[in-house]
């Protein structure tokens, strides 16, 4: 192993963890969640729904297939979730000098120090993440020869959304099917996976108001994101008009939280978490058990959606709604990642299922514009 820095992470009850630094020498703060994935680190560090958080890898080993080059296709990320990294910082219990794949542009410690990222190898990460679990998702500092001396911040009471959200219109393709891509921190995987010949995708900030053009557009997509959706209140009210018509909605991570809220429902901060690639949800309607990726730390409180509303899916683990869905209207949303980047793709059909139902509504509009007599 190189010579390394040595470096701590402070946790808000005073918990120490030492080790060593392979990053950026930089100070740095934020919320301490752990991924059990054990692949796809790239995937992970570029998801915006990790904004303002460190990402605990409880895999032991981290870094042995370097970074690829970023691959851009019609303005989408092909190989990442992003176009940087987007958490603030990671740990890892063993980082691998060494690194090897046919793909690999850059080892991870290259690639960290040239995005000012923070990174700590050495660290006893089971006990860690064991910590994280039985105390819930703690605070945490990263420091080096001096303590950071600023208080511990909380990024769950900033938006987190408006810092990683497009700040301008975006259009991709030009197909006849036009979906509106509310981005509150969207990962490229989902931008990829509604990327078709028969599709524009319009990529419009988290709070852009959308209510006086609605009838402009087949389809709205509600991404992912970071912190806590109600922070999103624009966002927000714009749904709860948009949820009043019968266009389709599909809802994504962040996004069921959102309509959720905008259905008059209610959201609470989960103790740990999901983040992984093996979260097993259960089809109410089939019956039929799906592995999916996840990660987020809000969920939908049981019992709050309004009679109009159904559940969908639920995790097989802990029991939390994992997927809604409007009793009489194409409005539902899910709480994985049916794109996975990384994971299973067993939900993809998701997606095939949304543009169904957007070329139902469309025949339906067509023959309510048509002339008659």
């Amino acid at each position: 192993m190189l010579q390394r820095k040595k470096a701590s992470l402070l946790l808000e009850d005073g918990s120490l963890f030492h080790g060593f630094s392979f990053g950026a020498e930089i100070p740095t703060q934020g919320e301490i969640v752990f991924n059990t994935g054990m692949m796809s680190y790239p995937e992970s560090m570029t998801d915006p729904s990790y904004a303002g958080q460190v990402i605990v890898f409880t895999y032991p080993l981290i870094g042995n297939y370097g970074v690829p080059a970023q691959k851009r296709e019609h303005q989408i990320v092909q190989n990442m979730e992003s176009e940087k990294i987007q958490c603030r910082a990671i740990i890892v219990a063993e980082y691998s000098d060494h690194y090897a794949h046919p793909t690999a542009a850059k080892s991870l410690e290259h690639w960290l120090k040239e995005e000012k990222i923070s990174a700590l190898t050495g660290i006893d990460t089971r006990a860690l993440t064991k910590k994280l679990r039985e105390h819930g998702t703690m605070l945490g500092k990263i420091i080096f020869d001096t303590p950071l001396h600023e208080p511990f911040l909380d990024p769950n009471e900033q938006n987190l959304v408006a810092s990683v959200s497009t700040k301008q219109r975006i259009v991709y393709g030009d197909g006849p099917f036009h979906i509106l891509v509310i981005d509150c921190g969207i990962k490229h995987g989902i931008l990829r996976s509604l990327s078709r010949p028969d599709t524009t995708l319009i990529r419009v900030p988290w709070d852009y108001d959308f209510t006086d053009e609605i009838e402009m557009y087949d389809g709205i997509v509600i991404s992912n994101g970071p912190g806590d959706p109600k922070m999103c209140d624009k966002t927000i009210q714009h749904l709860r008009q948009a949820i009043q018509t019968y266009i389709p909605l599909f809802g994504i991570c962040l996004g069921i939280q959102l309509l959720a809220l905008a259905a008059g429902a209610n959201t609470y901060k989960l103790k740990y978490g999901h983040r992984s690639q093996n979260q097993p949800c259960i089809d109410l309607i089939t019956k039929r058990c799906f592995i999916t990726a996840q990660n987020h730390g809000f969920a939908i409180e049981k019992n709050t959606l309004p009679e109009s509303w159904n559940t969908w899916f639920i995790n097989a683990n802990d029991g939390t709604i994992e997927g809604i869905q409007h009793a009489t209207k194409p409005i539902f949303a899910v709480q994985f990642h049916p794109e996975a980047c990384s994971g299973p793709k067993d939900t993809s059909w998701l997606f095939d299922y949304f543009l169904q139902e957007i070329k139902k509504y469309k025949q339906q509009q067509t023959v309510l514009t048509q002339p008659h007599g």
